[in-house]
């Protein structure tokens, strides 16, 4: 049975699980709802691919039972391709339940779909040669953002209340503020595993989701998060609301490359400062990190590289050749083609400075509890302005424009999060806040806080551009 839009919409995961517990609404009815919304929403391009409808059985277990939700498709799910948003790996089958995709089972999510990403997650906007462009919810033409961003859409139009994203240096929260959702990047450990700890890329991501209500989020890490003996820190737990902890908030309003915030998101941060204050919490300038962040970047991208050109390597004996625009975009070709004139210690290399930088940002922390700044030095920016077609160079030099915030908490380990506490021109401006490693029951307090004082669960795109009648 179809649930009304505006009733399913209002709920959020924790109120699915509740009305499916009291016996108010089924599994069912809320997959099926989803599953309509869905194909109401064509335009949004968010869905990578739907999950076969699940056998009939018992109704399911866990604290989030029979909550529709979405993988995206760099997550292996049983059932679904495992793509990695790439032509290259379209036909690949996951295998079984990874240690992470096992917790989120236990839970009872009921994973309807895959959503969207970046080939390999490279890249700040979903528009893969794969899958074609997710639209962003808050307009025609605008980017959702990379590399979570079908995810991302799909949470800001209401279609899921929370979906997993994945982060290697900003790939959930970028999208999370291009489309006004709540996206919370765990500290590195935090959380089970997804596979074996590989160097590289791999190394740097975290998993987790984005959602529309805090206690989504602080759900979501609860049953995720690793417990007894194998637990990095100590649980978290349920965040239940705002701690009483008045804390350290240190602003920074540079990028760590050194440029400045556009003024309108300066503004916004401004505000969101004087929000801080008003609460009481002790705001203050944050001094200079000291990261050198134009090795950061560097670092990233030679890690990046190196990873691709290990993909293609492994790849090549099975199709009896190097892939080619065939099979993998402009900008995975070019990262490949770097990696070559590297050399040997540039994964060693890469490593160093991510470890330098993660080093001088950690030194932050010794002088406040949280670090604020924007999440993005940019407003919205349009689709094509991150395409995988725009050239190496072009696409390094824009991507450091805008992302110059989110990459160092990865190899620093940090809890980190983005927060729709911003408006520019009627479109959202995420808020980013940082706290050091395992202080991840802190953070989710203050954005709990936040939450509570200047709420958003209220203010939502127009989709009925996506659907044909605006």
């Amino acid at each position: 049975m179809l649930i009304p839009e505006s009733d399913y919409t209002r709920w959020d995961a924790v109120d699915m699980a509740r009305l499916v517990r009291d016996g108010e609404v089924s599994p069912a009815d809320l997959a099926e709802t989803a599953r309509a919304m869905i194909e109401r929403r064509p335009a949004l391009n968010a869905v990578a691919d739907l999950a076969a409808d699940p056998p009939a059985g018992p109704a399911p277990c866990g604290p989030l039972a029979g909550v529709p939700f979405a993988v995206k498709e760099l997550l292996a799910w049983p059932g679904l391709p495992w793509t990695f948003g790439s032509r290259l790996m379209a036909a690949n089958p996951a295998p079984g339940h990874t240690p992470y995709a096992a917790r989120l089972r236990d839970a009872g999510l009921a994973v309807l779909c895959s959503t969207t990403s970046s080939e390999f997650g490279l890249l700040g906007s979903t528009e893969s040669a794969l899958r074609g462009p997710t639209l962003n919810p808050w307009g025609p033409g605008l980017s959702a953002g990379g590399s979570s961003g079908g995810s991302a859409a799909l949470v800001a139009a209401g279609v899921f209340p929370m979906a997993h994203g994945s982060d290697g240096g900003g790939s959930l929260r970028v999208p999370a503020a291009l489309n006004g959702v709540f996206g919370f990047k765990p500290s590195k450990g935090r959380c089970v595993p997804v596979g074996p700890d590989t160097p590289g890329l791999p190394a740097l991501v975290v998993e987790h989701g984005m959602s529309r209500s805090v206690r989504d989020s602080a759900q979501l890490l609860a049953v995720t998060e690793r417990t007894g003996p194998d637990a990095v820190y100590p649980p978290v737990g349920l965040v239940a609301g705002p701690g009483a902890e008045r804390l350290r908030i240190a602003v920074l309003a540079p990028t760590l490359t050194g440029r400045d915030p556009d003024p309108a998101v300066a503004r916004e941060l401004d505000r969101t400062a004087a929000l801080c204050a008003d609460l009481g919490h002790d705001v203050d300038v944050a001094g200079d990190p000291g990261v050198d962040g134009a090795a950061l970047s560097r670092g990233f991208f030679a890690a990046a590289a190196v990873t691709m050109a290990q993909v293609a390597a492994m790849v090549t004996p099975m199709l009896g050749r190097r892939p080619g625009p065939g099979e993998l975009e402009p900008f995975t070709l070019e990262l490949i083609d770097c990696a070559a004139t590297l050399g040997p210690a540039a994964l060693a290399d890469s490593e160093r400075a991510l470890a330098e930088g993660a080093r001088a940002y950690l030194r932050l922390f010794e002088h406040c509890d949280v670090v604020l700044s924007p999440t993005l030095a940019v407003p919205c920016w349009p689709l094509g302005h991150l395409s995988p077609a725009a050239g190496r160079e072009t696409l390094l030099r824009r991507t450091e424009e805008a992302v110059g915030y989110t990459p160092v908490h990865n190899p620093a380990g940090c809890p980190a999060m983005s927060v729709p506490l911003g408006r520019c021109d009627g479109l959202p401006v995420g808020m980013h806040f940082a706290a050091r490693p395992g202080a991840d029951g802190m953070l989710l307090a203050l954005a709990a806080e936040l939450e509570a004082a200047a709420p958003w669960a209220d203010v939502r795109p127009d989709t009925a551009w996506l659907t044909g009648r605006g």
